[in-house]
């Protein structure tokens, strides 16, 4: 008997892996956004002589749905080929140049597992969407109480994929992207790495003869230093941003129709698959094939009936996903961004009972047009505040407050932080002028001193 620590662990894993494979399949399909989906489809319709593209009639939905559906497969020779096959898309996007470099890598089983959750948690600029803890979590929901996933392998792994290209890749936020690109480039001595991670703040706010006095230096060798973190990438995942981008293709539309708003998916660039009558004779007569020739039968059906399901399946969690959203953020609708609310994923996930990871996916590089313009879904996620009249209002929508106080401002007598905190607790809102301050820098506004005119 071998008695190897984690042997019985690797193999319940593998055996998950080949079992499931459909499940991450359907992740990835929630991940993709609008454009890549198209293209995914495409190649699909290419590779699968059992679909053909669906004409203008209606498709009943209903019936498909309650066909059965089931996100893993019967074939685990199949399957496991299906899994480890690349998704073919219209574009080499920043998720396939991430995957290529894991999968140079020579990792276990488990540590792609990994590997491939923090991967498809990280949003088109090159940010990680949600923290360790809620990888971890959907990680544990996958892989059950058999084979624990410790939240030092999630960060392990993370280290490493933070050390993919482009450089900066898998941060949580601003100043994490820009340490791991100054220690990339051999300046993490450097008085820029310094300022980065003992003084963001006060970066941030362009405090040059604060930052000066600090470290001893003048304002001038603080302006230079600023002038070459400035040089480094906000965003890194961009550049891997196919120009076609640029156009944002709306995934979800909200329109104001009586009294209310109804959400519809904008699936009309979509190619409506559908099984074809021939191939489905042909494996309807599947006792006159053998061998390879039966196995490949059996396979392209599977595959081609489940693709179908998994892509209405997408379309109905965006739809109860934007549903609640449109539910909850009525205000916003109704008068603008002031009057947004604080929302989580964890309380949409709830009310649609889904995983949280599976509502970031859904929501992640995803658009809605909606009557006050195109909006990444995104927006309307962000904790807030209670007012002193017992309401909520989110921290975009404090955040907005604050916008349009500054622009209304007297450019000769700005308002700085401590007076913006006390026209807002003046409102009831209740807040820090350092939260103002960091509030105001995500908006790209300067400081009081540096907006004065004279």
């Amino acid at each position: 008997m071998d008695g190897r620590p984690g042997l019985s662990a690797g193999l319940r894993l593998r055996q998950e892996q080949k079992a499931q494979p459909r499940l991450y399949q359907a992740m990835d399909l929630l991940h993709m956004p609008l454009l890549d989906l198209q293209g995914h489809l495409r190649q699909e319709l290419v590779d699968n002589p059992f679909l053909e593209e669906e004409s203008a009639e209606d498709v009943d939905w209903e019936d498909v749905l309650l066909d059965d559906f089931d996100p893993g497969g019967r074939s685990d020779e199949y399957e496991e080929r299906e899994y480890f096959t690349p998704t073919v898309t219209a574009t080499h996007s920043l998720w396939d140049h991430l995957h290529d470099q894991l999968n140079l890598l020579r990792l276990g089983d488990r540590q792609v597992l990994i590997g491939e959750e923090i991967i498809g948690n990280i949003d088109r600029e090159g940010f990680l969407s949600c923290p360790p803890d809620q990888i971890l979590e959907a990680l544990e929901d996958r892989l059950g109480d058999d084979a624990p996933v410790h939240r030092g392998e999630v960060e392990e792994m993370l280290r490493r994929i933070q050390g993919f290209d482009p450089s900066g890749i898998a941060a949580r936020g601003l100043r994490e992207t820009l340490l791991l690109q100054l220690r990339e480039y051999g300046r993490d001595s450097s008085l820029e790495y310094r300022i980065v991670r003992d003084r963001f703040d006060e970066l941030a706010d362009h405090r040059w003869n604060e930052l000066a006095e600090e470290y001893g230096i003048t304002p001038r060798d603080v302006q230079a230093a600023a002038d070459e973190i400035a040089k480094l990438d906000p965003k890194p995942g961009l550049k891997y941003a196919d120009a076609s981008e640029s156009y944002v293709i709306p995934d979800l539309t909200v329109e104001k129709v009586g009294g209310g708003y109804h959400v519809s998916h904008n699936n009309t660039t979509l190619p409506r698959l559908k099984l074809s009558p021939t191939y489905r004779e042909v494996a309807a007569d599947r006792a006159r094939f053998e061998g390879e020739n039966k196995s490949f039968i059996t396979e392209r059906l599977n595959s081609a009936q489940w693709l179908i399901q998994a892509i209405e399946q997408r379309r109905q969690t965006m739809l109860r996903v934007m549903n609640f959203i449109v539910d909850r953020q009525r205000d916003f609708f109704e008068k603008g961004a002031e009057y947004l609310r604080p929302l989580t994923l964890r309380e949409v996930a709830r009310h649609v009972e889904v995983h949280e990871s599976t509502v970031s996916r859904v929501t992640n590089d995803k658009y809605v047009q909606t009557p006050r313009g195109l909006y990444p879904l995104k927006f309307f996620f962000s904790g807030g505040y209670s007012t002193d009249g017992g309401a909520d209002v989110s921290a975009r929508g404090v955040q907005t407050r604050i916008g349009k106080l500054i622009a209304e401002e007297d450019p000769k007598a700005p308002l700085n932080d401590h007076a913006i905190a006390d026209l807002l607790r003046g409102d009831g809102v209740r807040i820090a002028r350092r939260t103002v301050a960091k509030y105001r820098d995500q908006l790209g506004i300067l400081s009081a001193r540096l907006r004065k005119r004279v």
